[in-house]
């Protein structure tokens, strides 16, 4: 069943590596009936990859602080992050905690090494996923174009290096995000554990973790119902201003 309210809420949608826009359309479906939902796809992502320039969490948060510009500075929207998204959205809550009124993140990595940067660039082999997983394959070609989507994982990969080598975020960045925070990661992710998202929500200053049953990492294994009245009920409980 589809929540419903009366007070019509705003939400950015952010999709996660190697995803796209349409990665998240089945959540903003079924947001829609009770709030306003946006999209957008990160610099190099979607049909116009890859770009020119490097992928850095810094220039996709720069992506999000454009389109909320956009939004009326009275009423700043609740930004949902999956994945590589949710670490953008809680950057963006860092360096501009007033434009945000709440981040949900979803099976995102807070801790970042450069162990575990080389654990993730293991699986971004184009010629691997070509041969081992074909149907991904063509699913990364349809997002990202036939040319388009090598380039995509090669340069995911290097933004991973960096981020082992340079995390934008630490604990004491953490510790500073002022706007409230829920921290989801499913039960069965194997790429997010349960300890790690937890360990992030004890530092954020209105941290809450949701712990969704039966989920592993893939965002389009989540049930979309679920997770649209996990936001909804993010959304509307009130906080003190």
């Amino acid at each position: 069943m589809t929540p419903t309210t009366t007070a019509r809420r705003t939400v950015v949608l952010l999709h996660g590596a190697l995803g796209s826009r349409t990665q998240l359309e089945p959540l903003a479906d079924r947001l829609r009936p009770w709030a306003t939902t946006h999209t957008l796809d990160f610099e190099g992502h979607g049909l116009n990859a890859p770009g020119s320039r490097p992928y850095r969490i810094e220039r996709f948060a720069d992506n999000v602080l454009e389109a909320l510009r956009a939004m009326p500075a009275d009423d700043p929207p609740f930004v949902f992050g999956y994945s590589m998204g949710g670490y953008v959205a809680l950057y963006v809550a860092r360096h501009a905690p007033t434009q945000v009124a709440g981040v949900f993140t979803l099976g995102t990595k807070p801790w970042w090494s450069a162990d575990v940067a080389a654990r993730e660039v293991t699986q971004l082999d184009p010629a691997t996923i070509r041969s081992k997983v074909p149907k991904f394959a063509t699913l990364l070609e349809t997002r990202h174009g036939a040319a388009g989507w090598p380039a995509v994982l090669d340069r995911t990969a290097e933004m991973m290096r960096t981020l082992g080598a340079r995390p934008p975020l630490g604990e004491a960045d953490y510790a500073e995000i002022a706007p409230p925070v829920r921290v989801g990661v499913g039960d069965r992710d194997a790429t997010v554990t349960v300890e790690e998202s937890l360990r992030l929500v004890r530092m954020l200053p209105a941290g809450e973790l949701e712990v969704l049953p039966a989920t592993p990492h893939p965002v389009e294994r989540v049930s979309w119902d679920r997770l649209a009245r996990s936001l909804h009920e993010f959304m509307t409980t009130p906080r003190p201003r």
